[in-house]
């Protein structure tokens, strides 16, 4: 253990960290592989994005996760070996992709994994006044370590909790460290399966930025791709283009009490999932809604719950500048949606020097480089952001 303890010490006091960031969300696409240099921390932050893959998950894969995702009753012993079992898995992805860039696991200083969520209930969600804010990410950072032969840095929402966070978003901290600009406010928005944004203030003061998930970014969109159209989204939202938006199942699809709950809050596919949009069809009588139609719907709700986050919590003189990232960046009926609400344009992250694609991987390998490097930044005492590093530490033996 001691050799190890040196190791995490010389990593931690150079220069510079090569780390791995890995990120599986909750559309169980496939693992995201962002190989990052870092240098310092902190607001000095540097980063260069050597190298970016995505593996995609085969079916039977996906499938077992699905057995236990987003649901109050499960196999528990399918939890159980599904935890060691996608660390394992997610460790030889990683010793293959590094195969395949000619990179010696040695070269690598630290691996950041976010896990695989399969449960997400923030105490405003299971309204428990005796329990805590919850999360449960599975695929054990021991055994990465273990496979991979690298120190790995995993668990990182629990640290978020035990500080009075709701687990989730923690992709403001990242985004304050790399993209904060002096006299530019800054709208960061990511639409994965849950959409999330953090507003980055111009004069740089970390106690001002805020962040909330904001409802569904594509994990309807998906779900009833899959379901209606046997496709695993809707590709260029060519889908949504071809459908009308259904006002009175918009409606009844926005009258959901996640919505007027104050910010910040999160959530995920326990509140927004098939049940949801099948009780809201029933209320409204409009079980013979065409799919086009229906998609469509989904889309506006999407842009129309962001929108109506960012005009609710940034004040109205305010101006700022959007970058979006996640899958929902991808799909131009929602882009131009949201620029139509907000009435001005939505440009993309990949502007800002990190691909779309890469940036919730890369944001957890800046996470792990904060962990063992940094020092901790103050962002004030309000609510969502605790002042706090994050991740949990696993030795390869």
């Amino acid at each position: 253990m001691k050799k190890h303890i040196e190791r995490l010490h010389q990593i931690a006091n150079g220069e510079s960290r090569r780390i791995i960031g890995l990120m599986s969300g909750t559309s169980l696409d496939g693992l995201d592989i962002a190989l990052c240099h870092i240098e310092k921390s902190g607001t000095e932050t540097g980063l260069t994005l050597e190298k970016f893959t995505t593996i995609p998950y085969e079916d039977q894969f996906r499938d077992q996760i699905r057995t236990i995702f987003a649901k109050r009753q499960i196999d528990f012993q399918q939890l159980c070996l599904l935890n060691p079992y996608i660390g394992l898995v997610h460790g030889k992805m990683i010793k293959e992709t590094l195969a395949n860039w000619n990179i010696a696991p040695s070269d690598i200083d630290l691996i950041a994994s976010h896990g695989q969520t399969v449960f997400h209930a923030p105490q405003k969600q299971h309204h428990l006044p005796d329990f805590p804010n919850a999360t449960l990410q599975i695929g054990d950072g021991d055994h990465i370590a273990v496979e991979t032969g690298i120190i790995t840095i995993s668990d990182f929402r629990q640290k978020h909790i035990a500080a009075g966070g709701e687990g989730a978003p923690l992709a403001v901290y990242g985004d304050y460290f790399l993209f904060s600009k002096k006299d530019e406010n800054r709208i960061l928005l990511n639409m994965g399966g849950i959409a999330n944004f953090t507003y980055l203030p111009g004069h740089l003061d970390a106690a001002a930025v805020f962040t909330t998930d904001t409802g569904p970014g594509n994990t309807l969109l998906d779900y009833f791709t899959r379901k209606l159209f046997n496709k695993p989204f809707d590709e260029n939202g060519a889908i949504a283009a071809s459908g009308t938006v259904n006002e009175l199942l918009l409606n009844a699809l926005k009258f959901l009490p996640f919505f007027s709950l104050p910010f910040p809050k999160t959530t995920g596919p326990e509140v927004f999932n098939f049940e949801y949009v099948e009780t809201a069809i029933q209320k409204t009588g409009l079980s013979s809604l065409s799919n086009t139609d229906l998609i469509a719907t989904l889309t506006q709700l999407s842009a129309d719950t962001i929108s109506d986050a960012i005009l609710r919590t940034i004040e109205s003189e305010q101006e700022y500048r959007i970058y979006a990232s996640g899958g929902g960046a991808h799909n131009p009926v929602l882009m131009q949606a949201i620029s139509q609400n907000l009435n001005q344009d939505v440009g993309l992250i990949d502007e800002l020097g990190v691909s779309g694609d890469a940036k919730e991987a890369v944001l957890f390998a800046v996470l792990a480089n904060e962990t063992v490097a940094g020092m901790q930044s103050d962002f004030g005492k309000k609510e969502g952001v605790p002042s706090i590093s994050m991740g949990k530490i696993s030795f390869p033996g």
